[in-house]
């Protein structure tokens, strides 16, 4: 009996860290609107893809990509780290997601450094 209620609270709480992580998946507009990008997941990890950039924003482009290797934690965190291939640097990143509003805040140099910038979904 008790191995029946374990296995089935074991799969309740997978499946809601799949819909949880699910939350970050989609289309998401930056907030200063040079950029829009879909997040999706890529191999073991969750990549954001640049799928329009304002013309003359500098240093960015269509297809460039973010890879997040990310943990979804509770009431919508998510922590780890972003490599950016564009510019070879990894990012300590946390990402919050609430509703279609989002806010990543990416850190270099051991945190001394951050940015963050939030997001609306698109659809």
């Amino acid at each position: 009996m008790w191995k029946v209620v374990i296995a089935a609270f074991t799969l309740a709480l997978c499946s809601l860290s799949e819909a949880h992580a699910a939350d970050i998946d989609g289309l998401w507009a930056r907030g200063d609107g040079n950029a829009k990008v879909r997040i999706a997941p890529c191999g073991a990890d969750i990549c954001a893809t640049n799928t329009w950039v304002k013309p003359g924003t500098p240093k960015e482009r269509e297809g460039d990509r973010l890879v997040m290797t990310i943990k979804p934690g509770p009431n919508g965190a998510y922590a780890g780290t972003a490599f950016d291939p564009q510019r070879d640097m990894t990012y300590k990143l946390s990402v919050t997601v609430q509703g279609d509003k989002m806010t990543t805040k990416g850190c270099i140099v051991a945190g001394l450094l951050c940015k963050g910038i939030d997001w609306t979904r698109i659809n």
